[in-house]
């Protein structure tokens, strides 16, 4: 007898076909939705600079700054001083990678000076400290040919009191050079300047007053060389500290990587996932001044060196190189070394803007693919 309100539910069964079907149709689909949204979540994702970091003499420690003046070239400041050795047969540039000892000294920058204090393998009672003009009188200084990573460029070298102190820290001759207003050149294969098409040539040479247009409008400004200091490749590195929080992971519980050790000029916060940065091909920062993230950083053997005592480090803070290794060799043009972080260009054509800690940065491009490394001789 049936019952006044009762309901009477059927079961019908779901072919083996159909959810065959939908167990290999519904992975894909999430695959290529996510592959399509992917692009999307990047721009969308509110980051922050976190951290800003200005090296005046090249591979001293960093100094930290709230906020710096973005050039084309780079921070100004950083990277305008660098030190060589002295060797039988003329002189040697000094980076941290080969010369741990350089994680010794401290820098300190205001308005006119550099003061760097130098403490032997972690020694604070024993430090000394030396000043150096920001910007040295060029007239009064020996001219001094330069040349690193194949790329030369001319500076100065500084006079005796100044080579003289950092011989007595280092312990063996050493010399300091100011690079003045010179620069280098920038080697990447793709970054060198463009010969224009036949149409160009014939407007620059035949129609100067549409100059102005061509270059607007065509590019032309693609036919010029990329300058740099005597960083070592791109004049900004910008890091993650996401990124950075999985370095750390790595290691044993209670310690921190220490971010300097990656010299970074520019820390981003907010990222969502580590190495996201991977896929950056341009960030924006508030909304207008845009740097090109062209290159990944490929790491040598620098961060594995103790800052404290200036030696290479012992245990798992000696092996972050290593450790890197075994997950981060993503770039197929330098396939020996782990990527942590990207190499960046300004690209406001001769403008500068001041950066500080706190502004927003939004992903303005996102690479279909990995870039890959193609400074000759380097990574």
């Amino acid at each position: 007898m049936d019952v006044e309100g009762e309901h009477t539910f059927h079961i019908e069964k779901v072919s083996p076909i159909w959810l065959v079907t939908a167990l290999c149709v519904v992975p894909f689909s999430l695959y290529y939705l996510l592959n399509f949204l992917s692009p999307l979540i990047h721009r969308l994702t509110a980051l922050r600079i976190s951290e800003i970091y200005v090296y005046p003499i090249k591979s001293l420690r960093a100094v930290k700054v709230t906020e710096a003046v973005a050039t084309r070239y780079g921070f100004q400041h950083d990277r305008s001083f660098m030190l060589l050795q002295k060797t039988a047969d003329g002189y040697k540039n000094m980076a941290v990678s080969n010369y741990p000892e350089m994680t010794q000294f401290l820098q300190e920058m205001d308005n006119d000076t550099i003061t760097v204090k130098y403490r032997a393998f972690g020694d604070a009672e024993n430090s000394k400290t030396f000043t150096i003009p920001l910007k040295p009188d060029t007239e009064k200084l020996e001219p001094f040919d330069v040349t690193m990573h194949s790329s030369p460029t001319s500076a100065y070298k500084m006079s005796d009191k100044y080579n003289a102190w950092f011989s007595s820290c280092f312990g063996y001759d050493v010399i300091l050079v100011y690079l003045g207003s010179n620069t280098r050149s920038v080697l990447f294969q793709n970054m060198q300047p463009l010969e224009p098409d036949p149409l160009t040539r014939f407007l620059k040479k035949y129609i100067p007053f549409a100059n102005p247009y061509v270059e607007k409008v065509m590019g032309l400004h693609q036919n010029e060389q990329w300058k740099i200091t005597f960083a070592d490749c791109a004049p900004y590195l910008v890091c993650s500290q996401t990124s950075l929080e999985d370095v750390s992971s790595r290691l044993p519980e209670g310690v921190d990587m220490d971010i300097t050790k990656f010299r970074p000029n520019i820390v981003l916060k907010g990222a969502f996932e580590p190495y996201q940065e991977d896929y950056w091909g341009k960030i924006k920062i508030n909304n207008k001044s845009e740097i090109t993230l062209a290159h990944n950083c490929v790491r040598c053997k620098s961060i594995n060196i103790d800052y404290e005592t200036g030696k290479p480090g012992k245990g798992p803070s000696g092996e972050v190189l290593k450790n890197l290794q075994r997950d981060r060799r993503i770039d197929i043009g330098a396939k020996w070394s782990p990527v942590f972080g990207r190499y960046g260009f300004w690209d406001q054509k001769g403008g500068k803007e001041i950066v500080r800690v706190g502004d927003r940065v939004n992903v303005s491009k996102v690479n279909e693919g990995l870039t890959i490394w193609s400074w000759p001789g380097v990574g």
